[in-house]
Order: structure tokens, then C-alpha cells, then sequence
């Protein structure tokens, strides 16, 4: 018997943020099926306005984790993702931003839904200069977030959200 997926929404509920990974390195294969999941999300007159730079390089995520205060998270995980805005394909900031959230939010479900684990790390925007001259990105390129991922080495959190009395203000 084989067993079945979980639903969508079953994954929604169930996906953590995994701050500690093991060493075991994360292959191309896997990698390219994450980075493919993003770019199937949305974006606005499909202007696909992401870019993507994969580190697996211990010695530049060593160099990349001073510029956040998670710095143990870059250092230990196998693999980070950095998510930039490509301003070259920006028509709309506000779309543009929306698309790229939907786009990390579809590597990381992929991630769980590949039993890896993953946190997607924002406090590090506040030096993304520094990020994007370390990373040699383009002039053009706005950095949006770093993803860190691997194999999970702690289980997630429990859990919770608001109620929907709690978050829904209008029903007419």
C-alpha cells in the first residue's frame, strides 16, 4: 500500500521553520527542484522579476553570516538561497515584492514537502548592500531574503495562528 500525500493545505499547516541542519549536503538535483518550485509562482504580467544565488561554499557563508544576527543559522546550514529582486524586470514594486514572497513561499513548501528543512531569514536585509557586494550581484539586483536550508536536525515548533474572528474584519 502506498502512502498518500499530504493536501496542500495539510502541508501549509505543517511546514516549521528549521533552524539547525545537519552536515549532510544538499545535491544539484535537489537544489534545481527547489529553485524550479519558485519560479512557477505568480508575479505580476509574468515578469518572473526573481534571481537566485545558491551558496553551498563554506567559506562565503562564513563571510555572508556576520551580516545578520542569525549568524549560526548561515553557518550551519549545507545551503542558503539568496532571493533578489531583479529591478531590470520590476514594473510594479509592490507586485514585484508580493511575487517574490510567493515564490520563497513555494521553495519552502517544496522543501518540507522533500522531508528538508528551511527558515527563511529577513533580518539580514538590513545589510543587503554588504550581501549583494559579497555575492557579486548586479547593481540591479535587491536583495529580498536569504533561505537557509538542509536536513533538519531539530523538529519544528507547534504551531499556531489567530483565529479567523481574530483576522477577518469584513463579511458582506
Amino acid at each position: 500500500m502506498t502512502k498518500e500525500a499530504p493536501s496542500i493545505l495539510e502541508s501549509i499547516k505543517s511546514r516549521r521553520s528549521i533552524r539547525k541542519f545537519t552536515a549532510e549536503p544538499n545535491d544539484d538535483e535537489t537544489i534545481n527542484q527547489i529553485l524550479s518550485a519558485g519560479i512557477w509562482a505568480p508575479s505580476g504580467k509574468n515578469n518572473q522579476p526573481w534571481k537566485f544565488a545558491v551558496i553551498k561554499s563554506e567559506a562565503l557563508r562564513k563571510s555572508l553570516a556576520p551580516l545578520t544576527h542569525y549568524t549560526k543559522i548561515i553557518e550551519n546550514a549545507p545551503c542558503c538561497i539568496a532571493v533578489f529582486l531583479d529591478h531590470n524586470l520590476s514594473y510594479d514594486r509592490t507586485k514585484d515584492c508580493q511575487a517574490i514572497g510567493a515564490c520563497i513561499q513555494n521553495m519552502l513548501l517544496t522543501i518540507h514537502d522533500m522531508g528538508l528543512g528551511a527558515v527563511w531569514l529577513g533580518e539580514i536585509l538590513r545589510n543587503k548592500e554588504k550581501v549583494a557586494e559579497l555575492l557579486e550581484a548586479p547593481q540591479n539586483f535587491e536583495l529580498m531574503a536569504v533561505v537557509a536550508l538542509g536536513h533538519p536536525a531539530e523538529k519544528g515548533g507547534k504551531g499556531k495562528r489567530k483565529g479567523l474572528d481574530e483576522v477577518v474584519f469584513l463579511r458582506r
